[in-house]
């Protein structure tokens, strides 16, 4: 059976930056978790960052590749430097990914590590620009199929191409 990679805050999992969850309902979530192939991850407490911890940013004009290659920092408001725990908390994805054999992953949008569209500018202004977190970013160069909370229905027509494909000769 295919596993599926998922932000542990979208399954109601207190463990953004603020202590909160964003849950997110959905039905083919619900059956993939009584199917057993939800992978349940946070890279952030992976990487070994708190709840609560500061919000963090990935640098303006940087992008997930500079940051994974050590040319860009993710820095908290007051300029700390977080970008080791970020990086690690994708490689521990990675590898989680790698050991369930999951093919796919649905991560938060807008996160520095797991956005997949979009991630915040890094002048903690509340905008937004096109790019990818830190782990969505590694996850997709791995061959991991990465998703948001609003491509739920994409990643299930993913899944099931996927599963499809596996079965020669059923239609």
């Amino acid at each position: 059976m295919l596993k599926v990679l998922v932000s542990a805050c979208l399954m109601g999992r207190r463990v953004r930056y603020d202590g909160r969850a964003k849950t997110v309902e959905d039905d083919a979530l619900d059956r993939w978790r009584a199917e057993g192939r939800l992978v349940v991850h946070c890279p952030e407490i992976a990487g070994g960052l708190a709840v609560p911890r500061p919000p963090a940013e990935i640098e303006p004009g940087a992008d997930a590749d500079a940051v994974l290659d050590g040319r860009a920092r993710i820095l908290t408001p007051d300029r700390v430097d977080v970008s080791d725990h970020f990086v690690s908390g994708a490689r521990s994805a990675l590898a989680t990914a790698q050991a369930h054999g999951a093919v796919m992953a649905i991560l938060k949008e807008s996160s520095p590590s797991c956005g997949s569209h979009e991630v915040y500018d890094g002048t903690f202004g509340g905008r937004k620009v096109p790019g990818a977190g830190v782990t969505a970013r590694l996850l997709a160069e791995r061959g991991v199929a990465v998703f948001n909370e609003d491509q739920i229905a994409e990643a299930v027509a993913h899944l099931e191409g996927l599963e499809g494909s596996e079965r020669p000769g059923e239609p």
